[in-house]
Parts: C-alpha cells; sequence; structure tokens
C-alpha cells in the first residue's frame, strides 16, 4: 500500500472520531501514513471499546493523538488549541479537518410533553454546523493548517427530505453546507478546499438512535442499486481520496457516496 503521506508531518484532525465515519476516515487516513488527532466525547463506560480501535489506528505506524473533551464549545476551543500547537510542536500541520460531530435533537415538532423548542434548534446548528466554522477560523487564525489543506464534513438526504424526527438535524445539515461552501470559497487563497460528503443511509450509532430508522434502512435497501447500505468505509475511501494531491481542484461541493442511492 501507498503510503503518501507519510514522515510530512502532516496530521488529521477529525472531531469525532470514536466511531462511525470519523472513525472510519481515521483508519483509512493512518493506513496511508496520516497522523491523527481524534477529539470525541464519550462516556467511561465505553472507553475500553473505544480504546481498542485506536490501537488498531496506532499499529499503523504513524503517531495518534486523543482527546476525551467537548469540541462544539466555541469557549474551549482555545483551550484544546493549545493541546493541538503542543502536539503538532514546531512544524506539524493539519493537513485535514474532518468534521463528523453528530450531537442533534431528535425530537418531534409536535409531542405534547416534549417537542422541539427554539433552543433546540439552536443548540443542534450550532453543534452540529457553526462548529466546523468555529474549529476552521480557530486552526487558521493560528496558521495551523497545511499549505493545501481540506476541510470535510458529512452531510445526509436529511438536506432536501423531511424525516419525522429529524427537523433539528435537517437544519443543521442544510447549514452545514452553505458554510461549507463559503468556506470553499473565502479561505481558497489559503490553500484550503472544503467539501461535503453526502453518505448514504449508514447503520451506525448515530443513525440508530433516529426514531424509526429500522423502516429508513428498508427503504434506502430498496432504492439502492446496489441493493446494499452504504458502509463507513465506502465514505471513509471517499476522505482518503478528497485529501491526495490529485483532488486538490475539487472545492465547494456536496458529493454523494451512497451507491446510486439518491438517483431514486
Amino acid at each position: 500500500m501507498v503510503k503518501e503521506f507519510k514522515n510530512k508531518n502532516e496530521w488529521a484532525l477529525i472531531l469525532g472520531g470514536s466511531s462511525g465515519l470519523g472513525l472510519a476516515s481515521a483508519k483509512k487516513l493512518a493506513k496511508h501514513g496520516l497522523n491523527i488527532i481524534i477529539l470525541h466525547r464519550n462516556r467511561k463506560a465505553d472507553l475500553p471499546n473505544i480504546q481498542q480501535e485506536f490501537e488498531e489506528i496506532k499499529n499503523e505506524d504513524i503517531q495518534l493523538k486523543t482527546f476525551n473533551i467537548d469540541a462544539t464549545n466555541p469557549e474551549k476551543i482555545k483551550e484544546i488549541l493549545i493541546e493541538l500547537k503542543n502536539v503538532l510542536a514546531e512544524k506539524g500541520k493539519i493537513k485535514t479537518l474532518i468534521h463528523s460531530i453528530a450531537k442533534g435533537n431528535l425530537k418531534t415538532m409536535t409531542g405534547e410533553k416534549n417537542s422541539l423548542s427554539a433552543t433546540d434548534f439552536q443548540l443542534t446548528i450550532q453543534a452540529m454546523a457553526v462548529s466546523l466554522f468555529d474549529w476552521v477560523q480557530a486552526i487558521h487564525q493560528e496558521n495551523l493548517f497545511a499549505e493545501d489543506a481540506r476541510v470535510i464534513s458529512f452531510t445526509s438526504e436529511g438536506n432536501t427530505k423531511a424525516w419525522k424526527n429529524y427537523a433539528a438535524v435537517s437544519a443543521a445539515k442544510v447549514t452545514l453546507e452553505a458554510i461549507t461552501r463559503n468556506i470553499a470559497l473565502e479561505f481558497a487563497p489559503f490553500g484550503i478546499k472544503a467539501n461535503c460528503i453526502q453518505a448514504g443511509m449508514t447503520d451506525t450509532f448515530s443513525f440508530q438512535q433516529i426514531p424509526g430508522s429500522e423502516q429508513l434502512k428498508k427503504v434506502a435497501l430498496n432504492r439502492n442499486p446496489n441493493k446494499r447500505l452504504t458502509l463507513p468505509k465506502d465514505v471513509a475511501n471517499v476522505v482518503y481520496l478528497l485529501c491526495k494531491d490529485e483532488a486538490k481542484w475539487i472545492n465547494g461541493t456536496i458529493i454523494p457516496v451512497d451507491g446510486g442511492e439518491h438517483l431514486s
């Protein structure tokens, strides 16, 4: 396997990298020699299993640093950046920033006792969308991005379709895409490219938390011409492609990675 990122002192910073698309991306990029920093937020009870996944990444002969911390709080970003600068040292740079934060509210709009509120929308949009801008701006201001850097985030078909219980997350996905486009436009002079991957229905832990997820899976299997769900590794493969030198002219796009699920 070609390890094109090996010995370049470049890093992937993954926000939400302990499971799902973030973890799969970390594993894929590590196989190709990119050093990995993972920010995640998990309970102590979950850490032993997560640590096993991290050990697998370490076995790729790259550097791995992990922080169990809330990466969505704007006030804490400066604190985390101090730690990151210690990790990167004098010459390390962030080649790739991957936003894989799933911290959304899944209430209904019409629940009598526990329905969505404006605050629920605000918190979800901040965590799942605005935090991408917070991180890009902070890393840029600290001059930690590589000369040819990539910003990658994950959206879903909920950006255009209405699913029950998904209103706040849907609003966040649309916001995420708008922020991605403007990052692509305004940060391009600094060598930063930003793209959003629209993953097909993927059976991750976050997806399983959506009420009615089993029915959504059945619909996706029927729609997909390949008659299977998207796998985290399918998405991670495209993350890797977007990080390669050959992808430096891809900027400001929403890329479906679903095996054709969106076609019907």
